[in-house]
């Protein structure tokens, strides 16, 4: 039997709005709880053979006022988070950095996540692991 040397990649994606240096509470709350999950899926992960790739990306002020939803998004492999455990995005009000937009947020049932926890991103994270094709 042939082994497979190759390693698949889970690559996750985040972005969030940097205002000269300064990202909003609840995108840097998020950033703690995706540094845990990306901690925990590579705990799980690896030993599968599978690498986890955590990517940040920042957006300008002007990307975000085009878009706010776009703030606070995670990526699995190209895949929002919200497809992979079955949420909603929503949006509220944030704070002064993000201005008079509304940031996304996260539905799951009737439960409300402005930050994302950790679980949620590890559960998100191992749906898409499982759907994952070779890279």
């Amino acid at each position: 039997m042939k082994k497979n040397n190759s390693k698949k990649n889970l690559v996750i994606t985040w972005q969030r709005l940097i205002s000269e240096g300064n990202t909003c509470p609840r995108c840097g709350f998020t950033e703690d709880e995706l540094d845990k999950a990306a901690l925990q899926l590579k705990e799980k992960l690896n030993p599968l053979g599978i690498d986890v790739i955590l990517e940040k990306n920042e957006l300008t002020l002007e990307e975000f006022k085009k878009d706010p939803i776009q703030s606070n998004s995670i990526l699995f492999n190209g895949k929002p988070l919200e497809d992979l455990v079955g949420a909603e995005t929503g949006q509220s009000q944030c704070c002064d950095v993000c201005g008079d937009n509304e940031c996304r947020t996260v539905k799951i049932k009737e439960e409300l996540h402005e930050t994302i926890p950790a679980d949620i991103i590890v559960k998100a994270g191992l749906v898409a692991a499982q759907v994952k094709t070779v890279s």
